[in-house]
């Protein structure tokens, strides 16, 4: 596994447990983003870290998280580490603007759009928690994670406040999730509080502040204790079949579910049930 780069403004925290803790880190800024889509920028760092703990075999699951009151206030409007936010930035901090009648639409998809879309390919379970604010960069990466716990804190907020659409998965998850006029008025206003969030089905669970890290660490164990390989091929096929036919979608299962079944983890699985004791999976 290559050597991970650390930055102070993302924290890679690994626990003997199996979860991997990534927080943004700057609690001063709601955490918002650094950068754009360059190497150093927040949102790359997510997805290499990301990929780090997916390489690692002693990591289960991935949580990310803020530090302080935000979840991650997405690019940081001040100008402060991030360079000023003006016209022909394109929304990605100080890096300017491409020339060309086509060049910014292509430098953003290839850029933000990419590395927003690469959250969604880890292997390995991820969960949002969702502590504080998620607006722009913020929410998007939330929405690429598989599970997203929030409290009465959460909130999420699209980038009306800078004029500009909802992108970066927004656009794709969130009617899929909430169902298309809940999606359509979230756009229309750009501001989803936590409870309308959980009733839509955008939380996959809404607790107290105060409880959110134990009900996520419940989370987690329950996850732990099933073979990691059903859980990744399970996620793939699952997200595949969002945008497939049931036929193919059947394709998919019946061609996983006998490679499975011969893997040392189903084995280890049955064995266990059978002895009634707890099983001990090594994801092969």
């Amino acid at each position: 596994m290559q050597e991970l780069e650390l930055v102070p403004y993302l924290l890679y925290e690994k626990e003997d447990t199996g979860i991997l803790w990534i927080k943004f880190n700057r609690p001063e800024k709601l955490n918002a983003a650094v950068g754009g889509s360059e190497r150093t920028g927040t949102l790359s760092k997510v997805g290499e870290y990301m990929r780090a703990g997916d390489d690692d075999p002693d990591v289960k699951v991935i949580v990310l998280t803020g530090v302080g009151r935000g979840f991650c206030a997405g690019v940081d409007v001040s100008g402060a580490d991030t360079g000023s936010f003006e016209a022909g930035d394109n929304f990605l901090g100080n890096a300017p603007a491409p020339e060309g009648v086509d060049a910014s639409r292509e430098h953003f998809y290839y850029g933000i759009t990419k590395l927003m879309k690469d959250i969604s390919f880890i292997r390995k379970p991820t969960i949002a928690m969702l502590n504080g604010v998620a607006a722009g960069f913020g929410m998007g990466m939330s929405l690429q994670c598989d599970i997203r716990y929030g409290c009465e804190n959460t909130r999420f907020i699209s980038y009306q406040q800078v004029g500009q659409i909802i992108e970066n998965g927004g656009a794709y998850y969130l009617p899929r999730l909430a169902g298309l006029g809940r999606a359509l008025e979230f756009s229309f206003t750009g501001h989803l509080d936590a409870e309308t969030a959980a009733e839509w089905g955008v939380l996959n669970k809404m607790v107290p502040a105060d409880e959110l890290e134990d009900e996520v660490r419940a989370l987690c164990d329950r996850i732990m204790r099933n073979p990691p390989l059903v859980s990744w091929v399970n996620k793939r096929v699952i997200r595949a079949a969002m945008d497939s036919t049931l036929e193919t979608t059947a394709v998919l299962t019946s061609n996983a579910s006998g490679i499975l079944a011969n893997s040392q983890d189903a084995q280890e699985a049955r064995s266990a049930l059978r002895e009634r004791r707890e099983p001990n999976f090594e994801a092969r």
